[in-house]
């Protein structure tokens, strides 16, 4: 593990130790996002930025269903689905199936190990 991956780690976790989106896998996805937006995905997963996370969330997913508009996109959907499902406990069990679903189809997604290269 590098240098900046232990600092990201470390600044994620916060206070309590805990990661900052509460499931391990999820942490493993944001590791392979590019550092600058894995940043802005940590400090929305904070618990102290429920007030960002949330108006954020529901904006993405308004874009993601006006996806055929131009510059908005179907991106949008998943992702704010995922920031709302740290507040709202119905979504969070479908946020549980999803990462089950990429353990069983997608491992390599998973790894800490994998390049953030690897697109697949």
């Amino acid at each position: 593990m590098s240098a900046a991956s232990d600092e990201q780690k470390t600044r994620s976790e916060g206070h309590s130790g805990q990661p900052a989106g509460g499931d391990p896998r999820l942490d493993a996805l944001v590791d392979r996002l590019p550092p600058r937006l894995a940043n802005t995905v940590d400090y929305l997963l904070q618990p102290s930025s429920r007030w960002v996370r949330i108006p954020s969330g529901a904006l993405l997913v308004v874009g993601g269903v006006l996806s055929f508009l131009p510059v908005l996109g179907v991106w949008m959907l998943p992702l704010g689905l995922a920031l709302l499902a740290e507040d709202v406990p119905a979504l969070r069990a479908s946020r549980s199936k999803v990462f089950d679903w990429i353990e069983r189809r997608k491992p390599h997604w998973l790894d800490p190990a994998a390049s953030k290269d690897d697109r697949s």
